[in-house]
């Protein structure tokens, strides 16, 4: 991981829902207006505060450079700038996907 890339967080299963669309929509664009991502620093606070004891994650590594929707930098409550996209993810962004805390 680099500090290139942003990072977003999702359930395996969620991933699969999101197989045979070219783009990745969370439900977050919906209920806030866009889809919450991190740095990479950022990622063990994000899973310890929002994925706290769930199996089957994904980390999606995106490339913002590949980015069609806007990419804006916001201040969150805890007082550190994460990475804010705000339409659907095109795919071609998504380098790479890594399952964590997977169950056997």
């Amino acid at each position: 991981m680099s500090e290139a890339y942003i990072y977003h967080i999702c359930t395996s299963t969620f991933w699969e829902t999101q197989s045979l669309s070219d783009v990745y929509i969370h439900d977050s664009l919906d209920n806030e207006g866009f889809i919450h991502c991190s740095h990479e620093n950022q990622l063990k606070g994000v899973l310890d505060r929002y994925f706290q004891n769930q199996q089957n994650l994904i980390i999606l590594t995106l490339d913002p450079s590949r980015l069609i929707p806007e990419l804006k930098y916001e201040l969150a409550p805890i007082g550190e700038l994460f990475p804010h996209i705000f339409g659907p993810i095109n795919k071609d962004a998504i380098i790479s996907t890594k399952k964590i805390r997977t169950t056997v």
